[in-house]
């Protein structure tokens, strides 16, 4: 999988050594709370009181709650691309096994860090700027499908079909919504242990349609 740029730590100051503690207590502040509430309902009191710092100190590492989920949402998003490192790269090897290896290491990351995921997928609607970086992570990874389905088609593994791009588009796309519906509790939801099969056999149908996808 590509990786996808990501800016650095999102309105922050340069942070000291010794302050990289409690850089790290807001976040993990932040990411505990939203497993409790919405994001709405965080306010900066609670991340500051939450990380054992005054409300004047959490300004030196971020300027707004904002700035604190756009940080956690980057870490989620290098930490899954870092998760896929290069199945992509050797899913001529056994393309069932790669599919489902990155299909199941995205769901382990997303899966970890469901908090963050539904609080900006809750937010993005009225938040350009989640809005904005999703979209652009999101442009990463379908170009980086549809790059595999293209490398399939030309060694004869996966029939022409649609078009590489359109395919990769809603494979993604259906990924981010039955995986929220999982997370959430969104019925109608498919129950968490199948969630991986069920994507896998839907991406394989897409991609290899009546063939059987086969080593190189």
């Amino acid at each position: 999988m590509t990786p996808i740029a990501t800016s650095s730590p999102r309105g922050r100051r340069t942070a000291r050594s010794s302050g990289d503690d409690r850089e790290s207590a807001i976040l993990a502040t932040a990411e505990r709370l939203l497993g409790e509430r919405t994001f709405a309902d965080i306010s900066i009191d609670d991340l500051a009181r939450g990380a054992g710092i005054s409300r004047p100190t959490f300004y030196f590492y971020f300027p707004s709650k904002n700035a604190v989920l756009l940080t956690l949402l980057d870490r989620v998003i290098e930490e899954a691309n870092a998760a896929a490192g290069d199945v992509l790269d050797r899913l001529a090897e056994n393309p069932r096994a790669r599919w489902r290896e990155l299909i199941h290491r995205f769901h382990e990351t997303f899966g970890g860090h469901r908090a963050v995921v539904l609080a900006c997928a809750q937010v993005r609607g009225t938040n350009g700027e989640v809005r904005r970086l999703w979209a652009t992570v999101m442009e990463g990874w379908v170009q980086a499908i549809e790059a595999a389905i293209d490398a399939e088609r030309s060694r004869g593994a996966a029939p022409d079909g649609l078009p590489a791009r359109d395919l990769a588009i809603a494979l993604n796309s259906m990924n981010e919504r039955v995986w929220y519906a999982t997370f959430a509790g969104d019925g109608p939801a498919v129950a968490e242990p199948d969630v991986v099969a069920v994507l896998l056999d839907v991406w394989l149908a897409a991609i290899y349609r009546n063939a059987t996808p086969a080593p190189s």
